[in-house]
């Protein structure tokens, strides 16, 4: 088995999986200003992935390059069967490890059984491990991104069903479903997981509310988790994990190339209107930022992203030179 999580420099920091942001062209951002030691997909659906119209659709947020790697696949399913055979696809596709949803609180994901709603059934949780194993031939590692618990603090009875089919890996995430990402993270519990753990081999991950790689390290330090998996403190930033203070007109040149990227690689796949959810985090913290904001959002292709940012570079220059030449 190539396991490469044994294979990591602890502590290492990780790209979270986040529908509609850690597609292509995000990864290959940070691929190029700041790679995470381990990156992932969004999740697919498993069962998707075992049908062949469906398989076209996820095959478009499954492509990677080599510089991403060691990548990571998330699905999610409440199918054994399902999971078994995606997990194959997931092996064929050359990924270096398959990730299992089991926190997710979206509502449609959850109707089927999959996502959050794992933490009320520990036997298929585990099913599902099992299937996932069987199904990469114990040719590359499995893992799981978890919560604490589904109402309320579960963790010292959910933890210990999954540990013992031994994933290579577990993230938990430091709030439950019904807490959303609405209170602050509790990393307490993921030094609890940290404890649960110890013995089995298993890695434990923790994430929530972090925003820099200073904080990361002092998660890693407070707890003693072997790394931490980073999601919303990445948006507008692929330098985060070269912990680079880019200039403005760097984030600048960066928003355009991520644009110009999202649109070659998905033109006829995906909504122009996803990557406009990138643009609050690329530009805040400066004079015209809520005015340039605006504007992007009435853009409806990279070559008007473009036109705007060049103009409102062209402006800032002249203001500058008006505001040089009145002193």
């Amino acid at each position: 088995m190539s396991n490469f999580w044994q294979q990591l420099k602890k502590p290492f920091f990780t790209m979270a999986p986040m529908a509609d942001v850690t597609d292509a062209a995000f990864r290959r951002m940070f691929a190029k200003y700041g790679r995470p030691d381990v990156t992932w997909t969004e999740f697919v659906s498993a069962d998707g992935l075992c049908h062949p119209e469906g398989r076209r659709a996820m095959l478009a947020n499954l492509g990677y390059t080599e510089e991403e790697r060691p990548i990571v696949a998330q699905v999610f399913t409440a199918h054994p069967d399902k999971m078994r055979e995606a997990a194959r696809s997931i092996l064929e596709l050359g990924f270096d490890g398959l990730d299992i949803n089991m926190g997710c609180p979206d509502k449609n994901v959850m109707k089927q059984g999959a996502g959050a709603k794992l933490m009320q059934d520990p036997a298929l949780a585990r099913a599902l491990i099992a299937a996932a194993k069987e199904g990469v031939d114990g040719k590359i590692p499995v893992s799981v991104k978890t919560r604490i618990g589904f109402n309320k603090d579960e963790l010292d009875t959910w933890l210990p069903e999954l540990l013992a089919e031994r994933p290579a890996a577990i993230t938990v995430h430091a709030r439950t479903k019904k807490e959303m990402s609405l209170v602050p993270a509790r990393w307490e519990h993921v030094a609890r997981a940290v404890e649960l753990a110890r013995g089995t081999g298993v890695l434990i991950i923790g994430n929530g509310d972090v925003k820099s790689m200073a904080l990361a390290r002092e998660r890693v330090a407070e707890t003693g988790c072997d790394g931490v998996m980073i999601g919303r403190g990445l948006f507008g930033n692929p330098w985060f994990f070269a912990e680079k203070e880019a200039s403005l007109d760097e984030r600048l040149a960066a928003l355009v190339e991520h644009t110009d990227l999202y649109e070659s690689l998905f033109r006829d796949q995906k909504s122009f209107e996803i990557m406009k959810k990138h643009y609050k985090a690329y530009i805040h913290g400066f004079d015209g930022a809520h005015g340039l904001r605006a504007a992007l959002m009435e853009c409806h292709d990279a070559a008007s992203v473009r036109e705007r940012i060049e103009a409102f570079l062209k402006h800032r220059s002249e203001a500058s030179i008006d505001t040089l030449s009145a002193a």
